[in-house]
């Protein structure tokens, strides 16, 4: 097993911790994961819901915990890669992407959505960067780099349409592909009909397909598009069969949130670990997405009733405030800071094989042994 190139950043181990919000990675299990060898992912979903000026100016307060986050994590790990996960469908999806790489993020991954104008975003925030000039935070020894671009796909055809864009619109070519599968946690690029009838082992075809493409892509474009496959990973073995797909390197997040190093809640850790395999369900989200979540009285509450929410704070481009069957804001973050019983609990299709508390680095020297 070797390392990952990722543009002008080496990750000595091919692991992507994955960005999971509300609040579940954050700079504690972000900086942890970068220090240890691999990628830390900031999720930026509502990131500042513990700012005190959330509730009036939400997306000022997860605009300024962006760059709070990312400070963080960099003091964590000060020569580790540090990256965010960005929903494209975030509203207000380009002010995000321009706070995070104007705070020195080296990756920006992005997915719920095709990331048509993340390089027109990143380059405005490249500006702001530049324009604030070197800074000691940023981690290189030579000044800020580049932060690399990364859209997270499902389908070949996906990856298709992402990158004959980009080149046609912007003249850029990814710096890697995250391949998101149907096992993954939280809300899916997958319609609710596929994610029933989609074996794992079926969606290794579409895997390879991709890879195809992005070895195809990579030779046309003279530049090499690394590959992360997601959805599914939890311990070595899973690792192992994603690289003898021939990816370049994994992407997992369901194992990370059983780690000390976690920012999310106690409780909301031990509710991984009590978890039974037939308690991981697929649920509709109200933004009108389908997720992976564990059943609780919340989803059973959800199922049957319209449950009251407070005001919006922003947080989904499809959302309606007045037709939601419940705040999805509202429940993760009831969720991250403990109140499992009256929260949505997002979580991958293996949460249910968590059985003890971990840290980041006993999961890293595993994934690293050769």
């Amino acid at each position: 097993m070797t390392g990952l190139k990722i543009a002008e950043y080496s990750v000595p181990v091919p692991v992507i911790q994955g960005g999971m919000g509300v609040g579940i990675s954050l700079s504690g299990l972000a900086g942890s994961v970068a220090a240890c060898g691999g990628v830390g992912i900031i999720s930026t979903a509502q990131i500042g819901y513990r700012e005190p000026d959330y509730d009036t100016n939400p997306l000022e307060a997860n605009l300024r915990a962006v760059g709070k986050e990312i400070r963080k994590a960099r003091r964590i790990a000060p020569h580790g890669v540090i990256g965010v996960n960005i929903m494209v469908a975030t509203r207000e999806y380009e002010a995000y992407v321009e706070a995070a790489v104007e705070a020195g993020a080296d990756l920006v991954i992005s997915g719920a959505g095709l990331p048509m104008t993340l390089p027109a975003a990143a380059a405005a925030g490249e500006e702001k960067k530049k324009a604030a000039g070197s800074r000691a935070d940023y981690g290189s020894e030579n000044g800020p780099k580049r932060a690399a671009l990364a859209p997270i796909v499902s389908s070949r055809k996906a990856a298709e349409v992402i990158c004959r864009y980009w080149k046609k619109k912007y003249r850029a070519v990814p710096d890697l592909l995250v391949v998101e599968g149907p096992l993954a946690g939280g809300h899916l690029g997958f319609s609710a009909e596929q994610l029933e009838d989609i074996p794992a082992l079926h969606y290794e075809e579409e895997i390879r397909s991709i890879l195809e493409f992005a070895a195809e892509y990579s030779k046309a474009a003279g530049k090499k598009i690394p590959v992360a496959v997601a959805g599914g990973i939890y311990d070595r073995a899973d690792m192992d069969r994603a690289l003898a797909l021939g990816a370049d390197a994994v992407q997992m997040a369901t194992r990370f949130v059983t780690t000390w190093e976690c920012d999310a809640a106690d409780a909301y850790k031990q509710a991984y670990i009590r978890a039974k395999r037939e308690d991981i369900v697929l649920t509709k989200s109200p933004v009108g997405m389908p997720g992976r979540a564990i059943r609780n009285a919340f989803l059973e509450r959800a199922a049957k009733e319209r449950i009251p929410h407070g005001r919006c704070h922003g947080c989904i481009t499809s959302c309606r405030p007045g037709e939601t069957p419940y705040c999805i804001t509202e429940a993760l973050i009831a969720a991250v800071r403990g109140d499992v019983e009256n929260g949505l609990l997002f979580a991958g299709e293996n949460a249910w094989k968590a059985r003890k508390m971990e840290h980041v680095a006993e999961i890293m020297e595993e994934l690293s042994r050769k």
